[in-house]
């Protein structure tokens, strides 16, 4: 049996407004925010607003309603960065790769040629974030 949810996790702070983010998407089922140490340019974290720590929690018709915002957030990341293409990411359990125990999604715009940063290595700037923010914003109200 897996642990139990974390309410304490700093995804479920961001949710009640604890943590500042830089929200790009949010609606009854979802948030979407920039990640503030991006991998890529636009790297976005999308993550639901039901408790649930991996995918493999999440009850399964909540999941579908989900993956639909994680689906349209990264149509906008893509379009707003003129990406060639998109990387999605999900990782479950420390084993899996997971850090932080609330289910999300990584959106990251691709170009061929142009590598990941490695995970955690920077922080970004806050006019960066912002800047970001606001072109995903823009790209999902034209949707």
């Amino acid at each position: 049996m897996p642990p139990a949810y974390d309410t304490n996790n700093v995804f479920a702070k961001i949710l009640r407004g604890e943590i500042p983010s830089y929200r790009v998407y949010e609606d009854d089922v979802a948030l979407a925010f920039m990640d503030i140490m991006p991998r890529i340019d636009g790297h976005v974290l999308v993550i639901p607003k039901f408790p649930a720590r991996t995918l493999l929690d999440a009850d399964p018709d909540a999941l579908g309603e989900l993956i639909q915002r994680v689906q349209k957030v990264a149509r906008a990341v893509k379009d707003a960065f003129g990406a060639e293409g998109i990387t999605i990411q999900q990782f479950n359990e420390q084993a899996g790769g997971q850090v932080i125990f609330h289910l999300h999604f990584h959106v990251l715009p691709r170009w061929e040629g142009i590598e990941l940063r490695p995970p955690a290595s920077f922080m970004e700037k806050p006019e960066v974030l912002e800047a970001n923010r606001a072109k995903i914003a823009a790209a999902l109200a034209k949707s």
